[in-house]
């Protein structure tokens, strides 16, 4: 069992919230999504694992269970071509549970017409496969999002 927690503070909203198909269709995975507090911050690893993707708008932490778990900070981001993003670990690197991967801020995000919400999604999983799924209320870095078996 994985438990996956949240990489930022803010307020849980779930997939279905999603400003984008691909996202909220769950054709990425399941998972949830975070609407984050409109502050420089730092989003951190949901998992203790090895980033094995990594850009500045998302990244893929797998755990040693296998699980690969995406964090995707904002929607369309990509656009933005970095900027305003800042790595702070590199690909290939262990981490920790809340070490800091990326400084980003939504606020930024935001006022360059992107959505700065981040959905967080269990890769190649089933929704069968999560429970305890948070798509409500406040979190903080570090809560429990889902937990993955």
């Amino acid at each position: 069992m994985t438990t996956v927690t949240s990489p930022l503070s803010g307020r849980a909203i779930g997939l279905a919230a999603v400003p984008d198909p691909v996202f909220s269709g769950a054709m990425v995975g399941p998972g949830t999504a975070i609407d984050p507090e409109r502050e420089p911050s730092e989003a951190v690893s949901p998992v203790d694992g090895v980033i094995v993707s990594l850009h500045p708008h998302a990244f893929v932490v797998v755990d040693e269970q296998g699980h690969g778990v995406l964090t995707h900070l904002g929607i369309d981001t990509v656009q933005l071509n970095g900027e305003g993003f800042e790595l702070l670990v590199n690909k290939g690197d262990t981490v920790r549970r809340g070490q800091s991967i990326v400084r980003w801020n939504p606020a930024a995000v935001e006022a360059a017409g992107k959505s700065p919400v981040c959905p967080v999604v269990a890769l190649e999983a089933t929704a069968e496969a999560l429970s305890e799924l948070r798509e409500d209320g406040d979190v903080k870095a570090g809560d429990s999002l889902f937990a993955w078996k």
